[in-house]
């Protein structure tokens, strides 16, 4: 178990013991799977608004843009884009060394396609004295490869996704960083034109991405007139969890504890520490060249709409309790509201008073929200929509992932299989209370909706814990809204030859 030689690792990790008693339990007993009171679809947990509904949508939160509320675009982009180029490196470890897999051959007869082509070209000139035609041309593929790839030339495979170059330009080629900005402008930019975006990277690439996005700003706050307020935050050491051999014990190598990232959960540490009065939140890869954002504007403006519109609500009924003015007839619209807007069921509702359904009310409103843009599922991987049951017995929506399902329970796992939509990773959410005050978001995240999962390290098998993710149980106990956004909003960057794609070129 612990050692007394752990404890000086422990402390400059900020781990406390009790931390690392939760993470030994949670592998002993695993986590229990949600109970699932149905899949959420459109009319039934999901709001598929009209037209003129968009339209109001549009229109308020072009109203809030009009103040000089801190709007925050927090961007997940520590990933390494090695996983981007798996086929290429399986072609690098071929011993034949020529395109075999349909997607490596759809590289090389595309290759000029690619964004960061003539920078390839480039280093393949100097470090093999021929281009990329001549290298094609005498089945020199590996070479290629080697320069895309490795440290001697472009380091792709190293490189954190948002520094690789995605999309061609008249006047240049940008990175998904850059995309982001462009993004930013065209709906998060308040009266005072200031843009805040907030990058989560890793600490190898911190310095790199500081460098390309200062060098980037002149031009884009040059073209949207505006002001880019940047920042960076990095996976805390204290979110890392301990890794444990395949009878939960700790896993030791050379006689120290081994520790694994907590995965995208652990990133709710990161967004506590934003303070914002809006912050929409996107994946790194998820960005499109300037000819196709509009269907994204459009509809992040509309959940960004949706979400003052269900703040305003809450916050009106906060300070009616606070107030003590509720009247029989506020409690039916409040009760209204929770069921219809929030999708929250409680079944013993008509059980209670009227100071246990004021009690409730307060509980349940006061807590952060958040907007979910879904799409129609369409084959593409993401988290799921449901109305799952909570602790205390109501029921609200939750995104869930298919390890949190019992894959035993035929009853779900129907619901699994006919679920209509799936989240891209496109969220909008408020952090402060009806007085101005920033939660904490640590008290609303659902520590039993973790994974366990089997890895490798030095040959040996261990186990590994990631925490609640960030958008599933570390955002749990929120108050969540699903709206339907359009498919046009989705367009993930997961292999290299997904740059092929007519979104990406």
């Amino acid at each position: 178990m612990i050692k007394n030689t752990d404890f000086e690792v422990l402390k400059n990790r900020n781990i406390s013991e009790e931390q690392i008693s939760e993470q030994l339990l949670a592998f002993a007993k695993g986590f229990p799977f949600l109970k699932l009171k149905s899949a959420a679809s459109v009319g039934d947990g999901i709001v598929k608004h009209t037209e003129s509904e968009e339209i109001a949508l549009l229109e308020k939160w072009n109203g809030f843009l009009q103040t000089d509320a801190k709007i925050v675009k927090f961007v997940p982009a520590s990933g390494a884009a090695s996983r981007m180029f798996k086929d290429l490196f399986d072609l690098l470890e071929s011993a034949s060394g020529k395109p075999e897999k349909q997607a490596q051959k759809e590289f090389f007869e595309k290759i000029e396609k690619f964004a960061f082509y003539d920078d390839l070209n480039s280093v393949c000139a100097k470090n093999c004295e021929k281009n990329i035609s001549t290298l094609i041309a005498c089945a020199h593929f590996k070479q290629i490869v080697e320069n895309l790839l490795l440290a001697k030339g472009l380091n792709y495979g190293s490189l954190p996704k948002g520094l690789l170059k995605f999309h061609s330009y008249a006047d240049g080629k940008r990175t998904p960083a850059q995309e982001h900005l462009a993004e930013g402008a065209l709906y998060a930019a308040n009266k005072s034109k200031n843009i805040n975006i907030h990058f989560t990277v890793s600490d190898e690439h911190n310095r790199l991405f500081d460098k390309h996005l200062s060098e980037s700003l002149p031009y884009f706050e040059k073209i949207y007139d505006s002001q880019f307020l940047i920042s960076f935050s990095t996976q805390k050491p204290s979110t890392d969890t301990i890794a444990v051999d395949m009878h939960n014990q700790p896993f030791r190598e050379n006689g120290n504890l081994v520790f694994r990232p907590g995965g995208h959960g652990a990133l709710i540490e990161n967004l506590n520490e934003i303070d914002a009065d809006v912050i929409f939140i996107k994946n790194i890869d998820n960005v499109v060249p300037d000819k196709l954002k509009q269907p994204t504007v459009r509809y992040k403006k509309i959940i960004g709409g949706k979400l003052v519109e269900i703040q305003q609500k809450c916050f009106s009924y906060l300070k009616l309790i606070e107030n003590q003015s509720l009247t029989e007839e506020k409690i039916a619209e409040i009760q209204k509201f929770l069921e219809n807007e929030l999708c929250i069921f409680c079944p013993d509702f008509e059980k209670m008073d009227n100071n246990a359904k004021i009690a409730y009310f307060a509980k349940k409103l006061n807590r952060p929200i958040r907007v979910c843009g879904m799409v129609k599922n369409e084959g593409e991987p993401g988290g799921g929509p449901f109305i799952a049951y909570n602790q205390d017995g109501t029921a609200s929506p939750q995104i869930l992932e298919s390890s949190q399902i019992d894959s035993t329970n035929e009853k779900s796992v129907f619901m699994m299989r006919h679920s209509t939509h799936f989240n891209p990773v496109d969220l909008v959410c408020a952090t402060k209370n009806y007085k101005g005050e920033k939660f904490d978001l640590s008290r609303f995240v659902d520590k039993n909706t973790g994974f366990i999962s089997v890895k490798s390290k030095s040959g040996k098998e261990l186990k590994a814990l990631e925490l609640p993710g960030l958008w599933n149980g570390a955002m749990s106990d929120w108050n969540t809204v699903f709206v339907e956004v359009s498919i046009e909003t989705f367009n993930p960057v997961k292999t290299v030859n997904d740059l092929l794609r007519e979104q990406h070129l």
